[in-house]
């Protein structure tokens, strides 16, 4: 990576690792209090869905802001909305004030991902997102690791200690922003598609997608809940949630690997087989310690790479001009399973005690397994059109993050393949005839794996113009 580039996207990057330290225990630490406080699953699970409607609306609205104000003072109120949500929670404790709250938050958080993510997308070609993407994945995991390990740290400085440490943090994310002395990035506005366009051309990814965002939401706000039941103290718990997303960024990317060489359909339904098992070994097996955080790591790189094996799965599908807006459309849809889940998984909790948690993620285990066992039945998975990519779901702008060169050649040779003109009949396919692309044509052959591929068969590409790839 050029030094050039590279200055172009450290100062959004510093931004974003500093606030996701304090993000990256909020929503613990939210949990934590309210538990100790005395209030049910079923209001904890309400409280805690509020952020994740906020990075809903945000995700479908903030975009037009960012147009119209630039991305510096977009980013300076979005991180400045982060610190006044959180400091007003140290200052007073209200489940439905929290309510309140956490929704701004959790608007004003989408915002600032929104900005982080536009600003790297302009700051290089398709060339070289790839890098882009795996430092911007590097900052926000490691940030999490980080934040959830001080949640013990800043918690035995007093109660309102943690809230004001977010605060600080979410106020000096602004300064790498505000020091930059260049012009803001431009970006388009792009509508995603629709539920139903997204079911017609790949039921699998949505199923993955909704199920992710059930997933990873109790994830985050119910574990913490049932950890601190169980008998671990806050320090505890948050070191168990720090080993939850190291397993998420330690296994994410050698499962989407092995996805490359196998059937995606196959993978997605053996991630929704192992997270059942996981589950069932934290309700029968005696958990010490160091059993609780193995299983704790493996349960969050199940759990963690279902979205993004899901969106690799329906990109080996789409057409390539359809790309961009299929991504923000799962994405969108994962924002909807977030919401729904703590309202949904906390009442199981209520009913059957602590240990509903993963009664839950069990029965959304298996529901997977069968959904994708029976769609390989009705239609057996693409040919994988390009090489996995890491992601996480964060903003619809983001989305094109990964819609790298290689995946936009792929999705070419595939429609050439496949006659795909129906797929979604507003989105103009390259060519939309069955049969070998002509042999004048520059194009590559579909992606098998680095060892299966003949160096005699790759030939030369050409770069895509900005056009091909929305």
């Amino acid at each position: 990576m050029s030094r050039q580039l590279l200055s172009m996207a450290l100062a959004p990057l510093l931004g974003l690792f500093i606030l996701g330290i304090g993000n990256g225990f909020l929503a613990t630490l939210i949990t934590l209090r309210l538990d100790a406080a005395g209030e049910s699953p079923v209001v904890i699970g309400w409280v805690s869905s509020a952020y994740f409607i906020g990075l809903a609306l945000g995700a479908m609205f903030n975009d037009r802001l960012l147009l119209r104000i630039g991305h510096i003072r977009a980013y300076g109120s979005f991180a400045s909305l982060v610190a006044v949500t959180v400091l007003l929670q140290a200052l007073f404790f209200d489940p439905w004030a929290w309510f309140g709250l956490r929704l701004i938050g959790g608007w004003a958080t989408v915002g600032v991902y929104l900005v982080i993510e536009s600003w790297l997308l302009t700051s290089g070609d398709q060339k070289v997102r790839g890098r882009l993407l795996a430092l911007y994945m590097i900052s926000l995991y490691a940030a999490g690791v980080i934040g959830q390990l001080l949640l013990g740290v800043t918690d035995a400085m007093g109660e309102t200690a943690p809230f004001l440490v977010i605060g600080m943090l979410a106020s000096l994310s602004v300064l790498p922003m505000a020091m930059i002395p260049r012009v803001s990035p431009l970006i388009e506005h792009a509508e995603p598609l629709s539920p139903m366009r997204l079911i017609t051309m790949t039921p699998t990814g949505v199923m993955g997608s909704f199920g992710s965002g059930l997933a990873v939401a109790a994830v985050y706000t119910l574990l913490p809940l049932y950890l601190q039941r169980i008998g671990l103290s806050v320090g505890q718990v948050g070191q168990m949630m720090a080993v939850v997303v190291l397993g998420a960024m330690l296994l994410q990317y050698p499962l989407g690997r092995w996805s490359d060489r196998h059937d995606r359909q196959i993978v997605l339904i053996m991630i929704g087989a192992f997270c059942a098992m996981i589950s069932a070994g934290m309700l029968l097996l005696p958990l010490s310690t160091w059993l609780l955080a193995a299983l704790l790591f493996l349960l969050g790189g199940g759990v963690f790479a279902l979205y993004p094996v899901a969106v690799s799965h329906a990109a080996d599908r789409a057409p390539a001009g359809a790309l961009v807006r299929m991504s923000q459309g799962l994405l969108l849809i994962n924002a909807i399973g977030s919401t729904l889940s703590p309202p949904l998984v906390s009442p199981v909790m209520a009913v059957m005690g602590d240990a509903g948690l993963f009664w839950a993620f069990g029965a959304l285990g298996l529901f997977l397994v069968v959904f994708f066992t029976w769609r390989r039945s009705v239609r057996p998975a693409p040919m994988p059109v390009a090489r996995f990519s890491p992601n996480t779901p964060m903003s619809p702008v983001g989305a094109e993050l990964t819609v790298t060169e290689e995946l936009v050649q792929g999705a070419i040779e595939h429609e050439h393949v496949e006659d795909l003109s129906q797929v979604v009949p507003d989105i103009e396919v390259a060519e939309p005839l069955v049969g070998p692309p002509p042999q004048d044509e520059p194009h590559i052959v579909f992606y098998h794996g680095e060892d299966d591929i003949p160096a005699e068969q790759a030939r030369e590409k050409e770069p895509l113009g900005s056009d091909s790839a929305r």
